[in-house]
């Protein structure tokens, strides 16, 4: 268990005391330091809450990739993770919708920290249409699927695979799904929503299509998820898109970019690590529904997100709850199935 959280224990450490440091600059008393000290905890713990379903998607697909891009998902990406979807995306946003330079989205971070976190949520809408629509695309993709002979929930599932063969039923169903909440956002809203979920679904249908591209060479290639440098790029995205609801929620505890950018890289970390435990401990061979409660998840996630440009005030608790629910109901199945596997077999 310690070689695979042995760096994610030494960035805790780090991210810690660099929290602590940021409270005494920020405040300058001890209990300035104990209270940012305190909301990294948090932020990382909510982080591994909401993002367990994430470690074993990306489980999913890591597994099929070569060592070699396993280990860059997790020394690359974590520097994609940590600055870019917690410190560049956020300042991007920011800049973007405030109409001004990077560089003064940064120095507004840090010296107006308030109207920072207001123009962030101000966005919520479009990223949670954005994410949400390509969270989505992932979980329908994996149900529709026409190979898929393992089922869980079985009445749905089986239902699902019998429509896979239905060239773009996925898509259909997600644009109905955007019709839909964009008539329930508002007229002022309704662009917005409309907008940003065409380009989470575009860029979904990109980065597979991207994807398909970079590993055509891999012989015997049957999904855009498997291999190298697509794999890589494939699992960036959907990392991203996972992270969507963490870093705006995050605002709720904490104004402070930096402080934010702590904790969830600190969760993060974990995440990461937690991906690769499960795949050279081939947990999901083992646990033969896990994959599926987590697809499950993903959906919920992605509805919720959907739900929260109407009811934006939905708690984080909410969100990663139902995850971990149907994460945990799908282990327990797995397990009952292993008994009568055994007692079968005996």
């Amino acid at each position: 268990m310690i070689r695979y959280f042995h760096w994610a224990f030494v960035f805790t450490a780090v991210g810690l005391l660099l929290g602590g440091w940021l409270g005494w600059v920020y405040e300058g008393t001890w209990s300035g330091v104990v209270s940012f000290f305190f909301i990294c905890c948090v932020l990382a713990v909510l982080e591994i809450s909401l993002s367990f379903d994430n470690s074993i998607v990306n489980a999913r697909i890591l597994q099929d990739m070569t060592p070699k891009w396993q280990h860059r998902f997790l020394t690359w990406g974590i520097i994609i993770a940590v600055f870019g979807m917690r410190i560049v995306f956020p300042l991007a946003v920011v800049a973007f919708a405030a109409g001004i330079p990077p560089h003064s989205a940064l120095v507004m971070a840090a010296r107006d920290p308030q109207g920072y976190a207001q123009i962030i949520s101000d966005a919520h809408i479009g990223i949670a249409a954005f994410g949400g629509t390509f969270l989505m695309m992932v979980g329908l993709k994996y149900f529709f699927d026409a190979e898929k002979d393992v089922h869980w929930i079985r009445v749905l599932e089986a239902r699902a695979q019998r429509f896979a063969s239905v060239q773009g039923v996925e898509i259909g169903i997600t644009l109905v799904c955007i019709l839909v909440f964009a008539g329930l956002a508002g007229e002022e809203n309704a662009l917005t929503f409309m907008t940003a979920a065409l380009y989470g679904l575009l860029a979904f249908l990109a980065v597979e299509g991207i994807g398909a591209l970079l590993d055509a060479t891999q012989a015997q290639m049957d999904t855009v998820r498997r291999g190298g440098a697509g794999a890589f790029l494939y699992l960036e995205v959907l990392d991203a898109s996972f992270s969507f609801d963490g870093v705006v929620g995050a605002f709720a505890l904490s104004k402070n970019l930096f402080v934010i950018a702590i904790g969830l890289g600190i969760g993060a970390f974990y995440v990461r690590s937690m991906t690769i435990m499960l795949v050279e401990k081939k947990t999901l061979s083992q646990y033969r529904y896990l994959e599926h409660g987590a697809f499950y998840a993903v959906l919920m996630l992605a509805f919720i997100m959907y739900v929260q440009t109407i009811v934006p005030d939905i708690p984080e608790v909410v969100t990663g709850g139902i995850g971990v629910c149907f994460i945990i109901a799908a282990l327990y199945s797995s397990i009952r199935y292993n008994r009568r596997q055994q007692s079968s077999s005996g």
